[in-house]
């Protein structure tokens, strides 16, 4: 090598060859005995699951470590979802969150996707294979769930509900019921056997907040919390006693009527945004799986992997 003179007041050297590169980063060594430039030049191991849920306010994302005897929750997120986002924006949005936790998106091995919003598929099957250069599978008609589906027509059945009544059949056993507290809050019953035989729809605590405070013109808009007393006594508490009191006997009077049509005592289990808030004075809620659905996720990534394996972007 030489030192270049024509610039003296930048040494600039350079190399003879390429092994001689090789030669300095390979032995330009750290306290750890391994070279820094073998280390920045590894490639990326790709071993890791995205699982992605998309709901109609939020979209949670999980990231699963696959090495190992037992799948491992890596790191979770919740952004807003945007209908009118582009794959770009989303795209940017995936890779600030994984930078921000010391990962890059060269680790994902393979990604799932359920979606009660259509209009955002297409676009992250984009984000899926210019950003992470995956094909992702996603939850819809076809793919292997081992769960009977007892329902009049089961294509209807959103995603996110089968996901959660395959994790919490497979985490707690049946007969149980998932309560997930959404935009919609969602009741959906597993049997002993474990088939998935239905459910109800009911609309979510905060657009029920949202059609009162929309359509009353004197009442203002207020938090929604647990009032101290069901007696309010000014037109704040008066609010957060009906929604939160008459939230929890909507959401008690339906499980109780479930379980008097099943004929059994069931598990119940609680997911979702406001589903701590809610369980506090649940007479039937039992657990709180904060986890659920994106452990669903990757229950069903590995009841599809042999049998669909992951295919290459286009």
């Amino acid at each position: 090598m030489y030192i270049c003179k024509r610039q003296p007041q930048v040494l600039r050297l350079r190399c003879a060859s390429l092994r001689m590169t090789d030669f300095i980063l390979r032995f330009a060594q750290d306290d750890s005995g391994e070279g820094w430039g073998t280390r920045y030049f590894r490639k990326t191991e790709k071993t890791m699951l995205l699982a992605i849920d998309v709901g109609n306010t939020n979209t949670v994302l999980g990231l699963y470590k696959l090495e190992g005897a037992k799948p491992e929750l890596a790191a979770h997120w919740r952004v807003t979802t945007h209908r009118s986002q582009t794959a770009d924006e989303y795209g940017v949005l995936f890779v600030n969150l994984f930078e921000m936790n010391g990962m890059k998106p060269s680790q994902v091995a393979h990604i799932i996707i359920s979606s009660v919003v259509p209009p955002v598929e297409g676009t992250l099957r984009e984000v899926c294979r210019n950003y992470f250069h995956t094909e992702p599978l996603f939850v819809e008609p076809g793919i292997k769930t081992g769960m009977p589906v007892l329902v009049d027509n089961p294509t209807e059945l959103g995603a996110d509900r089968l996901v959660n009544a395959i994790a919490a059949f497979e985490r707690y056993g049946g007969p149980c019921v998932i309560v997930d507290f959404g935009t919609a809050t969602t009741f959906d019953v597993v049997s002993a056997k474990g088939e998935y035989l239905g459910g109800a729809i009911s609309p979510g605590l905060g657009i029920s907040a949202d059609a009162l405070f929309s359509r009353a013109a004197r009442l203002g808009r207020v938090e929604i919390k647990r009032p101290a007393k069901v007696i309010g006594t000014n037109t704040v508490t008066h609010i957060q006693s009906g929604l939160y009191y008459g939230y929890i006997g909507l959401v008690d009077g339906i499980l109780e009527r479930i379980m008097t049509e099943l004929g059994a005592p069931a598990r119940v289990i609680a997911t979702g945004g406001l589903a701590r808030l809610i369980s506090e004075d649940s007479r039937f809620i039992t657990e709180i799986d904060d986890m659920l659905t994106l452990d669903g996720l990757l229950i069903l990534f590995e009841r599809n992997r042999a049998a669909k394996p992951r295919g290459k972007a286009h």
